[in-house]
Order: C-alpha cells, then sequence, then structure tokens
C-alpha cells in the first residue's frame, strides 16, 4: 500500500491560492470601479497595506483569518460582489484543509495498524506459550495431589483386618 503524506507547504498553498482568487475577485471589482486602493481602504476605514494584503493573498502580513473574512465580507459588501459567492471560497479553504488533515488522521492510523499486525503474531504465540506452561503447571500440582491421596489410602481390605 502506497504511504500518504501530507505537506504543510501544500496546505499553505491552498490557503494562499483561496485568499488570492479571493483577491483577485477583489482586485478587479476595484479597478472596474476605478477606486485606488487607498480610496477604497479609506471608505472602510482598514490599512491600505491591509487591502493590497488581501488582494495580492499576502497572509503573513494579515491578522487572524477571523478579521480577514471580517474584512472580506466589508470589502465585497462594498463593491456589490456576491458576497455569498466570495465567503464560499473561503468555506472550501476549510474543506481543503479538513481533506487534508483526514489523509493524514488514515496515514497514521495505517501505521499503527501495521505495527499492530506486525506484534500481533508475536503477542499470540508469547500467549500459547503462556498457556501451556501454565496447563503443565496445573497438571502437575493435580497429578501431586492425587498421588499423594493415593498413597495415604488403605485398602479396604486392610481396613476391615484392622476393626476385627
Amino acid at each position: 500500500m502506497k504511504e500518504i503524506k501530507s505537506n504543510p507547504e501544500e496546505n499553505t498553498k491552498k490557503t494562499q491560492s483561496s485568499l488570492k482568487r479571493i483577491g483577485n475577485f477583489i482586485k478587479e471589482a476595484r479597478l472596474s470601479r476605478e477606486q485606488s486602493v487607498e480610496e477604497l481602504a479609506s471608505d472602510l476605514k482598514i490599512g491600505s497595506h491591509q487591502l493590497k494584503a488581501i488582494e495580492e493573498g499576502n497572509e503573513e502580513e494579515l491578522p487572524e483569518k477571523v478579521f480577514v473574512k471580517a474584512m472580506v465580507r466589508r470589502i465585497s459588501q462594498k463593491l456589490k460582489l456576491d458576497t455569498e459567492f466570495i465567503m464560499n471560497e473561503f468555506e472550501t479553504e476549510k474543506q481543503e484543509i479538513k481533506i487534508e488533515e483526514i489523509v493524514e488522521e488514515v496515514a497514521k492510523k495505517t501505521n499503527k495498524t501495521r505495527q499492530s499486525q506486525v506484534l500481533s503474531p508475536v503477542g499470540f504465540w508469547i500467549f500459547i506459550l503462556i498457556s501451556g506452561l501454565l496447563g503443565l503447571f496445573a497438571s502437575s500440582l493435580i497429578l501431586n495431589l492425587f498421588s499423594d491421596s493415593s498413597q495415604n489410602q488403605t485398602p479396604k481390605q486392610e481396613i476391615i483386618k484392622k476393626t476385627k
């Protein structure tokens, strides 16, 4: 079976690519309305550097995703874009990350299963060996008990002679 590995750089690329797609929508809408970055940022009361970072899909220059989503929502509403479509791009990003997490989790569980399958035959043989030793020990104890009790018993004829 082919081992599946999750690459964190790929997750980052997918995240950036969805933010870049969103940024491209915003930039095209802004340019079609002949607004500068500074004008739109001023209208929205956000930093022009943040608006540029959103348009370029540059996550490193942006605050946490919650704030980015709020900014994108406000920008798309101001530019009269399909806000629901734009926000669904973020949801697509979440699904991509979840898929990567699921693949990584499945790979981990597969590795654990393989390890347990390797240990399983060894554990089975150890169980058989211990069971056999316990069986021998128990049977030798039982045999000793019966042999001691049979040696201590006197035959019926001797008991009858002694009583007469």
